[in-house]
């Protein structure tokens, strides 16, 4: 079977898998809640983390975003993706919390919550750029690193950015073209290298 297909079968599944998941929710199947939350929850809050920087707030905010989703999937109509609904609630979660909660700051590299800890062999160079990498995100703002998270590190299309941002898709350009810029002066070296 040619790989075109298999990708194309294995979309299609997904799809099916979805929709069927969906009628569940619908159906207020608990089961069915489990399973979206244990799909969804490190997503979800590895982009929050990365959008709000407060590590504290995070599992208030999935939890937040899972409750908004068990109550609300009668509005998801399947325009778009499962996730790209989800992570559209998540970011408005997540503002609507930055919002009320006016506290410093949190690093998560320091917190111990950064996701893949170093392996031993890695080198001393490996980590001073993910440092230097963090540091250049953290210093841009959160609609900025929401658009770079959502994009590079979660695998969304600009499209679908423009979706869960709900704003049209040449803001979600300025707002890249914007957060590149912003990062390849305070990075070294070609962007690509980076991220």
């Amino acid at each position: 079977m040619l790989r075109s297909q298999v990708a194309a079968r294995s979309a299609g599944d997904r799809e099916l898998d979805e929709a069927a998941l969906v009628e569940r929710l619908r159906g207020r199947d608990v089961r069915a809640f489990e399973q979206l939350y244990r799909a969804y929850h490190g997503r979800i809050s590895r982009f929050l983390l990365n959008m709000m920087r407060r590590p504290h707030l995070v599992e208030e905010v999935v939890d937040d975003v899972m409750m908004v989703v068990w109550n609300r999937i009668g509005d998801f109509h399947g325009a778009s993706r499962l996730s790209t609904w989800m992570f559209g609630i998540a970011y408005r979660q997540g503002l609507s919390a930055l919002r009320r909660f006016d506290d410093p700051i949190e690093d998560p590299r320091q917190a111990g919550l950064e996701s893949g800890e170093p392996s031993p062999e890695q080198s001393a160079g490996a980590d001073r750029s993910r440092r230097a990498l963090g540091e250049a995100i953290d210093r841009l703002s959160p609609a900025h690193r929401a658009v770079v998270n959502l994009t590079y590190f979660q695998g969304f299309g600009y499209r679908e950015v423009a979706e869960i941002l709900d704003c049209p898709i040449d803001t979600v350009k300025t707002r890249m073209f914007h957060a590149r810029r912003h990062l390849k002066r305070a990075l070294p070296g070609d962007l690509a290298d980076w991220i």
